[in-house]
């Protein structure tokens, strides 16, 4: 039987992990708009992925960062291929690593299908000193290559490149400009991570009750991560943000009631149908 669900409300490295205790074999099948990818396991062990032209353990970091999009566990689908050799515990925890790096780098570079170019800054003074993967990476910039074009020039990953050129945004050197619609943009490489903090200074246009409605979330996702332990600590994270920011932009407690529905199917992936009854009995006193 298939498994599948939203990576919207599933970070893939707990989807991982849900599946590989159970010691499967099969495929993910992954999806976003027109880009596909492919993690295999064996016996509970990643043990291929693929992206497009990516393969091996490059591919599972790209698409852990995956914060839209679709996927599909099929059982019993084996392959030949063995690209990753790492155990899924280090895997992983790298996949996490840069999950949380990402976050950084999303600040500035909140799509891989933006265009680097050139910033031309009047009375620009002093000396900036570059490393030769800053000169190979300036070299392929010419206005028109995405950072993903760049990334596949380059023989580097898109998440090096973008780490590269996080540095010379930041110095000035560079600045990005979005692509031009089409087949080829993604929400894929959008990441805007589920672990980003959220905003402490609240809008001027807050509404007044405002501050117990924020209580009350918190209240809320507090008991969500109780029930759901570490496993849902990321979904929690990611609907708790987006309620606070809809609370913060005038919404009111219908923004919890959101969060709630969202959090209760993930439950129901995680852990089963029958918990999604019993997580709503928890919050009705707290709502």
């Amino acid at each position: 039987m298939a498994f599948q669900g939203s990576l919207a409300e599933l970070h893939l490295p707990d989807i991982i992990q849900l599946i590989s205790v159970s010691g499967k074999t099969g495929v993910f099948h992954l999806t976003d708009g027109a880009h596909r990818g492919q993690i295999f396991l064996h016996e509970g062990k990643i043990v291929h992925a693929q992206l497009e032209d990516i393969a091996g353990e490059e591919a599972v970091f790209a698409l852990a960062i995956w914060n839209e999009g679709e996927f599909r566990f099929d059982p019993g689908v084996a392959t030949d291929a063995r690209t990753i050799t790492k155990s899924n515990t280090n895997l992983l925890m790298e996949a996490a690593r840069r999950l949380d790096e990402w976050r950084v780098l999303s600040k500035k570079i909140p799509s891989t299908d933006s265009i680097p170019e050139f910033a031309v800054l009047e009375n620009r003074e002093g000396q900036i000193n570059l490393n030769t993967s800053e000169w190979m990476i300036l070299a392929k910039i010419d206005g028109r290559r995405s950072i993903k074009a760049i990334a596949t020039g380059s023989s580097l990953s898109v998440f090096d490149v973008s780490k590269i050129l996080y540095g010379l945004i930041t110095t000035g050197l560079i600045r990005l400009k979005p692509a031009t619609a089409g087949p080829g943009s993604t929400a894929a490489t959008r990441a805007t991570p589920a672990h980003a903090e959220p905003d402490a200074s609240p809008p001027a246009t807050a509404s007044a009750g405002m501050p117990e409605l924020v209580a009350r979330l918190n209240r809320v996702c507090e008991a969500c991560r109780a029930f759901l332990g570490s496993v849902g600590e990321s979904v929690v994270q990611k609907h708790y943000q987006k309620a606070r920011a809809e609370i913060e932009a005038g919404a009111g407690s219908e923004a919890i009631e959101e969060a709630v529905q969202q959090i209760a199917r993930a439950a129901s992936i995680l852990k089963g149908p029958s918990t999604t009854e019993t997580l709503l009995e928890q919050l009705r006193s707290i709502r």
